[in-house]
């Protein structure tokens, strides 16, 4: 493994934890006050067009570091829709 293979780990790492702590975030307060799905959004089809523009499509770090994030990303733009829902029917 190269010195740029090691660091094309740290996103990997990153992109997923920082997201994962926004959805656990979600998960836990049931409210999705101050998130905003287009800014999620926005991440999302980044991380895919990222994906799709460095042609690493095999590569380990590209699918967990852009496309893994952009599922949970998206998994995150479903749940405000689904809380603001559930805000409003109430």
């Amino acid at each position: 493994m190269s010195f740029i293979e090691v660091f094309g780990y740290i996103p990997a790492i990153v992109f997923p934890t920082a997201t994962i702590i926004q959805l656990i975030h979600l998960i836990k307060s049931k409210t999705s006050e101050g998130v905003s799905p287009f800014t999620w959004g926005a991440f999302a089809i980044g991380n895919v067009s990222l994906y799709i523009y460095t042609e690493k499509y095999s590569q380990l770090q590209s699918i967990i570091g852009l496309l893994l994030t952009s599922i949970l990303q998206i998994v995150i733009i479903v749940l405000v829709f689904k809380y603001r829902a559930n805000k409003k029917s109430l």
